[in-house]
Order: C-alpha cells, then sequence, then structure tokens
C-alpha cells in the first residue's frame, strides 16, 4: 500500500512522559539518603542531568554540591554522597574506597527526549563500542529502550529493519515482549510503524558535510543533548550563552531543515517583519500602547533576542566556511559521490593532507574516496595513508587499522571482485565469534558496493537545469541536489512496499541478506492516523541531515517520522570514534 499524499501530519505522541520517568526516577534515588548528600556524577552526565533536573530540583532533595567526575572520585566531607552513572558504564573505574557513607547508584534511564519527534539514548560510545570493538554490551539497553516504549505507547503493528546489530536488538526485544505479554496486549497503538537500521547499512551519509541550517550549527558549533553554547563571536557581546535548539524556539525552528542558502533570505525577511511590529506604535493612543505591552512586547523582544542569536550563528558558520573554502570542499564531495573526476578528488584530498587543514577532516576524506569507490587502489591507499603519517604524525597509525577494521578505510585486493569463498568469509567475518580472521578479509567482508547500490536506488538525482534549493524536489535538497541519503532512501522504498519485496538486490549489495526483516501485526486495532507515524531508531547514530530529509518526505506523503538515535552523530564524531589519538 502506499502512503496517501500531502495529508496533515498526524498529532506526535507526547514524550514528555519519558522525561518526568527520569526525573522521578533521580529524585528517587536522591530521597534514599536523607539529609545533607553530595553528588558525583560522570562528565558526559552533565548534560542529560540538566535538562531532566534543574539545580532547583537538586537543592530541595538536599543535594549540597554537584561535581563532575571524569575518572576518579574525589572523596566528600557530607554525610552522604552519591554517584549517578548511566546503567553500568564505566563500574571499573567509579569505586570509590575508604569511606563507609558512600551510596553507588546507577540512575539507568535510557531515553532522554530532546525535541517534540527526537529522542536520544545519549550513548555516544554505541558507535565505537560495536561497530569497531564488536561489544554487544548495548543490545540489552536498545532492547530496554523499546520495551519501555511500547509498554507506554502500545504496540507497533508495524516492524522493519536491516543490520546485524538491529536484528540482535529486535530479536531481544521480542523475546522481552513475549516474557511481559500482558503490559501491551489490548492497547491501541499510538505508533504504526517502526524502522529500526544500523549505521553501518550507510556510512556515506554520515561522513558528508552538512549543509542544512541544523546540521551546519552541529557541524560548526557542536550541538550536545540538544543545546549548543553560542561564543562571544555569535552573542555580540563578551559573554557564552547556552541555547536550546528545538520546536520552542520560533525563529530555528523555521530554518532548522532550509539549505543554508536560503537561511539569511528568511532571517533578514523575519528582522523586517519585526521592526514593521514594533513600528506600529507610533500611531496608538495610550489604551492600544497599554495593550501591546501587556499582550506582544514580550514576545517581540525574545524572537528579536533568537533572530539576533541565529543571524549572529549565520555569520560566525559564512565567516569560517569561507576561510576552509567550502565550496571547493562540497565540490569534491559531489565529485566523488557521483563517482567523476577521482583523480581530481585524490589530489584535492592530498593537498588537503598537505596543509595540514585537520587531521580529521582529512580522514573524513579519505573515508569517503574509500566507501564511494570500493576500497582505494593499493598504490592511492599506500601514498595517502604515508602522506598522512608524515604531515599528522605517527601516532595515527592505529586509527588506520580501526578504519580499515570497520570498512570505512580500505584498500582493494588485486583484481578485486569478490568470489563466491569470499563472499562466504564475509558472511562468517562480521560475527564476533570470526575476529580471529585476518584484516584483509575482514576489509573485504565489508565491501560498500556504493556504486551500484546508489544506481539501483537512484541515490544522484538527474536534473536539467538548476536544482532549486528554494523549492526542493525531494529529499537530495539536504547535500544541495546532489544526492540522496541512503538510509533515508532505503527508508522510504520499504514504506512505500510495506516490506523489502523487490529490494533484495540492494540487501545483497548492503551485504544484509541475513539481517533484513519485516514482521507485520494485524492492524485493526491500529488507527489511521496512528499508521500515518513511523519511528525510525538508528542505531550507531544519526545526523541532523537524515532527520531533516526524512521530515520532508514526510510533508510530502502526509506521515510524520519520530526519531530514536543512540546518539546525534556527524562525521567529526564518526572519526573522532576511530580515532586512537584524542584531540
Amino acid at each position: 500500500m502506499a502512503f496517501p499524499h500531502r495529508l496533515d501530519a498526524p498529532e506526535l505522541p507526547d514524550f514528555s512522559m519519558l522525561k518526568r520517568l527520569a526525573r522521578d526516577q533521580l529524585i528517587y534515588l536522591l530521597e534514599q539518603l536523607p539529609g545533607k548528600k553530595d553528588l558525583f556524577i560522570e562528565a558526559d552526565l552533565m548534560s542529560p542531568l540538566d535538562r531532566i533536573a534543574n539545580v532547583s530540583i537538586l537543592k530541595q532533595h538536599e543535594v549540597d554540591k554537584l561535581y563532575k567526575v571524569e575518572n576518579k572520585l574525589t572523596l566528600s566531607s557530607n554525610e552522604h554522597f552519591m554517584h549517578v552513572r548511566w546503567c553500568l558504564r564505566k563500574r571499573e573505574s567509579m569505586e570509590v574506597r575508604g569511606t563507609e557513607y558512600v551510596s553507588c547508584d546507577e540512575w539507568a534511564f535510557s531515553l532522554l527526549p530532546l525535541d517534540v519527534d527526537l529522542l536520544s539514548m545519549e550513548l555516544p560510545e554505541f558507535f565505537r563500542d560495536y561497530f569497531l570493538e564488536g561489544d554487544q554490551r548495548w543490545i540489552n539497553t536498545v532492547a530496554q529502550a523499546l520495551h519501555l516504549l511500547s509498554t507506554l505507547y502500545g504496540p507497533f503493528p508495524n516492524c522493519y529493519g536491516i543490520g546485524r546489530c538491529t536484528k540482535m536488538s529486535y530479536d531481544l526485544w521480542r523475546k522481552l515482549e513475549e516474557e511481559e505479554d500482558s503490559e501491551t496486549k489490548g492497547r491501541r497503538p499510538e505508533i504504526g510503524h517502526i524502522f529500526l537500521l544500523d549505521r553501518d547499512v550507510d556510512f556515506v551519509t554520515a561522513l558528508c558535510s552538512q549543509v542544512v541550517y541544523e546540521g551546519l550549527v552541529d557541524d560548526t558549533f557542536r550541538i550536545k543533548c540538544g543545546s549548543v553554547d553560542f561564543g562571544p563571536e555569535v552573542t555580540s557581546s563578551d559573554k557564552s550563552l547556552k541555547v536550546l535548539l528545538n520546536a520552542e524556539d520560533k525563529v530555528f525552528s523555521e530554518i532548522r531543515n532550509e539549505h543554508f542558502s536560503n537561511v539569511f533570505g528568511f532571517l533578514s525577511q523575519k528582522a523586517r517583519n519585526l521592526q514593521a511590529q514594533y513600528d506600529r506604535r507610533r500611531g496608538m493612543d495610550i489604551k492600544q500602547m497599554k495593550n501591546f505591552v501587556s499582550q506582544e512586547l514580550k514576545g517581540l523582544k525574545q524572537e528579536h533576542r533568537l533572530l539576533s542569536l541565529h543571524i549572529g550563528a549565520c555569520e560566525s558558520i559564512m565567516k569560517k566556511k569561507t576561510k576552509q573554502d567550502f565550496q571547493e570542499l562540497i565540490k569534491t564531495e559531489h565529485a566523488l559521490l557521483e563517482g567523476f573526476n577521482i583523480r581530481e578528488s585524490t589530489s584535492y584530498i592530498e593537498e588537503h593532507i598537505d596543509r595540514q587543514v585537520s587531521p580529521i577532516e582529512s580522514l573524513r576524506l579519505m573515508c569517503l574516496l574509500s566507501i564511494t569507490e570500493n576500497g582505494l587502489i593499493p598504490k592511492d591507499y599506500r601514498s595517502l595513508k604515508t602522506q598522512y603519517l608524515q604531515s599528522y604524525g605517527p601516532e595515527h597509525l592505529l586509527t588506520f587499522s580501526n578504519l580499515r577494521r570497520a570498512g570505512l578505510l580500505t584498500e582493494q585486493a588485486s583484481g578485486d571482485t569478490l568470489t563466491a569463498v569470499e563472499n562466504k568469509v564475509s558472511k562468517l567475518v562480521t560475527d564476533k565469534a570470526a575476529g580471529k580472521i585476518t584484516d584483509a578479509f575482514s576489509s573485504l567482508a565489508k565491501r560498500s558496493n556504493f556504486r551500484a547500490i546508489s544506481k539501483k536506488l537512484n541515490l544522484i538525482p538527474r536534473v536539467d537545469g538548476e536544482y532549486d534549493l528554494k523549492v526542493p524536489r525531494d529529499m537530495a535538497y539536504v547535500f544541495s541536489g546532489a544526492y540522496v541519503p541512503l538510509s533515508c532512501r532505503i527508508i522510504e522504498q520499504v514504506l512505500d512496499r510495506r516490506s523489502w519485496q523487490g529490494l533484495d538486490e540492494v540487501v545483497r549489495l548492503l551485504n544484509c541478506s541475513d539481517f533484513a526483516f519485516t514482521d507485520m501485526a494485524k492492524e485493526d486495532k491500529a488507527s489511521s492516523e496512528s499508521l500515518r507515524l513511523i519511528l525510525v531508531v538508528f542505531l550507531g547514530g544519526c545526523t541532523f541531515s537524515e532527520i531533516s530529509a526524512l521530515r520532508f518526505l514526510g510533508r510530502e506523503k502526509g506521515y510524520r517520522f519520530i526519531f530514536l538515535t543512540t546518539a546525534v552523530t556527524n562525521s567529526a564524531r564518526l572519526m573522532e570514534a576511530m580515532s586512537e589519538v584524542k584531540s
């Protein structure tokens, strides 16, 4: 069944309940320790804590001091102190000895609503742990999170998934559902579809430079847990400002999914409209002025403040991108995606390394070249690797080994066509048990087949004349009309078909023949409204570009996407996760 076209978007479920659950659990833990207490919390939990419980809540429950723990804990003179940890994360490094007043507790919340349609598990380490180390410890956490969602919002009548990690998480989740069958039985589903996807099904999209506003803000300033620190260059003052970026920011919500080239025009128009509203005061009598001050002025001032911030952010992005010669960079990326001028692109990457622009950026471009070309030819691989190590230092040697193991930067074998034997080996290789098989086979296992997939799924739009970014025709607008994100195209195709039927060749090229599944339940309880809601689960991280692309698809087809990710990611975070050299 194809989805209906351009209906009004369905209402989203209320995810604030998840925040309340996490807050209630934290309060419960704090109340287990009566009296004054100090709270020691892992550094990477500070942002989630900030989103869930503010300082006044902690003070109400007699938290005296809050300590950020980088590794070892300091001891406290208060009668109780409490350490909050995410599930069992970093347990071994968190032991406290030499005091009898210690209580170590787990604050095991698994889902944080960052926006009305975005939930995050805030597990940035998931990507490296699973896709590099083969560590499966987070699979249970994912299954528990899905179980919590189906308990709160009813069962999901239609499930689709692709990827090994997805399959394991799904199977474990189903087991949990069977064990506690009664909880969701008879419930009306609020969300009609769930689609699970492994990050390694599509590395290409995550490696591209982002050009939608929210993606660019993330690439430039780093959005952390839904908020961003804008420095003095943005705030036009001597202070930095922490800004929450979500649908409540009325200026941001109108530009977040826009291609950057449209944003300045929109903001300047908005500024003119705002000025016109201020100017209305001139002809007002006292009564009208009183109404204006009590009803409109506060809102206008808030909008003015947000407008100034986003104009400042745009100017700052423009300055940085002009300095980096962003246009030339984007041109090279587009050439790699389309498979044109590969020699020129390789020369551009060599020059990038030679000028020591940025170790992370150079790695990213090498990985993009490798994945789009199905591995580098041995001569190029050796030459780029040697230049890189000479330019940025031999300490990066282990990083190359990691990238190879993950299938991000590989070398083509001579006469590189996959034989039947190699195909069998490739199936084995991604098994943790087969970790002993050599790196050479490992990189064969993870051939990207990007060109063939791109052709099959029509990822590179053929456009007559200019691609109109003001009125986008498809999801490719998130990459300036040059490329439709592979992950989003897969989701679109499967939802259109309501199965993987007709996509066998694509699934084979993705090396996922054993890990693509559909599970359909009877839809008699599901309302037509719920069948237009789709929860997309990204294991290993998703980018703001993918979120924007799917929001666009939803608007086009009359349905609405909700996103659940282990963490929001981008190309720099992906490379940093693989790097053995900490910046």
